[in-house]
């Protein structure tokens, strides 16, 4: 196959319409956020990860499903650093969703799994083509230590910057077991995602051994 005929093959399956919406969404929900240091710490990560899924498609090879899945976790985290995650007014966009917590953060994490774990999943593929208990495993592993490694950075940051900030940051909302629940989420939505991804093997006819 010519290089030419493979480059195009990588580039055309890039989902530019989500790329587009979420660049317009970032420039809206930059602007006037409920409290810009916050949003700084909270796009300090999210911003590089984007600009690596558009400008490095060539080496990262992600499939239109993994890139949509991806820029769709990082438009609800734009929210969520636009509004300060404990702050998202969602109880008045869902009325039934309302209640003495703001959840969206537990939404978020739950996504987290969710959504990255399709990424790892492929990109661990092409190693472990027919090691899925071992795909499946590592890909649980990743997204729950990504999703620690996290929870530390929060932690880091209540600790070094402005204590305020640092609340705000972290958004426990006053649960000492914050950490913990937004990991076990994450675990969650990370079972959910390869449960989905090995039951298509099967359906595919694929042999998962």
């Amino acid at each position: 196959m010519p290089a030419a005929t493979a480059t195009r093959e990588v580039l055309v399956p890039f989902p530019w319409w989500a790329a587009a919406f979420l660049a317009c969404e970032f420039s809206l929900l930059a602007w006037a956020p409920y409290n810009r240091a916050d949003w700084l710490l909270e796009n300090a990560i999210s911003i590089p990860f984007a600009l690596f899924l558009v400008l490095g498609r060539r080496h990262h090879r992600l499939s239109y499903e993994s890139v949509l899945l991806l820029l769709l976790f990082l438009a609800l985290h734009e929210v969520g650093s636009h509004y300060n995650y404990s702050r998202v007014p969602y109880a008045t966009w869902w009325s039934a969703l309302a209640s003495d917590r703001n959840h969206y953060d537990r939404l978020v994490h739950l996504s987290f799994g969710l959504l990255i774990a399709p990424a790892i999943w492929e990109m661990l593929s092409r190693v472990l083509r027919r090691r899925v208990w071992l795909r499946a495993c590592l890909t649980i592993s990743i997204v729950v230590s990504c999703s620690t490694f996290y929870e530390l950075i929060e932690w880091g940051a209540a600790r070094t910057v402005d204590p305020e900030l640092g609340i705000a940051f972290v958004g426990a909302q006053g649960d000492i077991w914050d950490a913990q629940k937004d990991t076990a989420l994450a675990l969650l939505g990370a079972w959910g995602a390869v449960g989905v991804l090995w039951g298509r093997l099967y359906w595919q006819k694929l042999d998962p051994s």
